[in-house]
């Protein structure tokens, strides 16, 4: 969606802190429990707007140093990661593992890990930046990606997957694959004569790039439609659902509870 909390964190953060020293440099109304001693048995009220700054700055501090460089929590809006993220989920997403960046701008200050082929990566969407989106790490910098005959090919070998189940029983329509990207193993979800016969494609990925597919193969609007993703637009990895909530008035459950793989 196109609600930036993050932007809206920093902004409100910032302006508590300008307040606070504001405060401490020229109005100096705030005092110490020391201090407001002084005034036992009268009457000694600081402004609102600095007794709210100082109140809330410390909260908003550490809120948004942990969601600006360590996890942030994320929710599923959609089933294009079906059947490794379901629409409800409410996952973690670690900040810090593909290196540090500011905070709104997304600016590199610190290099770390760069993605690895498997995992489930969330990014800014290229189209449209503002909105965040999740799918799977197919293609590195420099891949030569394939799709032919029904097969996915990374740099000439194809990728290793089994079918594991059909459903439903009868004329299934439905099809679920265990799929095997580097060191990952995960479920693969599609959908039988979705995807037109003959249909081929390939791409190189660009350097700095990354090429991203959901897991629900045959429904999910990702970078075999608006191309690779550009390292800037990383916001973290995808490790752990927390807790599951389904549409409506439902309580949030943790039956799906786990590391994300």
């Amino acid at each position: 969606m196109d609600f930036d909390f993050s932007l809206i964190l920093t902004a409100v953060t910032l302006l508590a802190a300008v307040i606070c020293l504001a405060d401490k440099l020229f109005f100096k109304q705030h005092k110490s429990p020391k201090q407001l001693a002084q005034y036992e048995g009268k009457e000694y009220k600081e402004h609102i707007i600095i007794e709210y700054a100082y109140s809330f700055f410390p909260v908003l501090a550490i809120v948004w140093v942990l969601r600006s460089f360590l996890f942030e929590p994320f929710t599923i809006p959609s089933g294009s990661m079906l059947p490794t993220l379901e629409v409800g989920d409410y996952i973690l997403v670690n900040k810090y593992t593909y290196g540090l960046r500011l905070p709104v701008v997304g600016t590199e200050i610190l290099a770390m890990n760069k993605p690895q082929r498997g995992e489930v990566m969330v990014f800014k969407f290229p189209p449209k930046p503002s909105m965040n989106f999740i799918k799977r790490v197919v293609g590195l910098p420099g891949d030569k990606i394939k799709f032919k005959n029904d097969t996915l090919y990374i740099n000439g070998q194809a990728v290793q997957r089994e079918l594991i189940k059909q459903e439903p029983a009868v004329q299934p329509w439905e099809q679920y694959f265990r799929e095997v990207l580097g060191s990952h193993i995960h479920l693969t979800r599609q959908e039988v004569g979705s995807y037109p016969a003959g249909k081929e494609w390939s791409i190189t990925v660009p350097e700095g790039h990354y090429f991203m597919m959901g897991d629900n193969r045959d429904n999910s609007n990702d970078s075999r439609f608006w191309g690779p993703v550009p390292e800037a637009n990383i916001v973290g990895r995808a490790v752990y659902v927390w807790t599951h909530k389904e549409p409506g008035f439902n309580l949030p459950s943790f039956h799906r509870n786990g590391a994300i793989n």
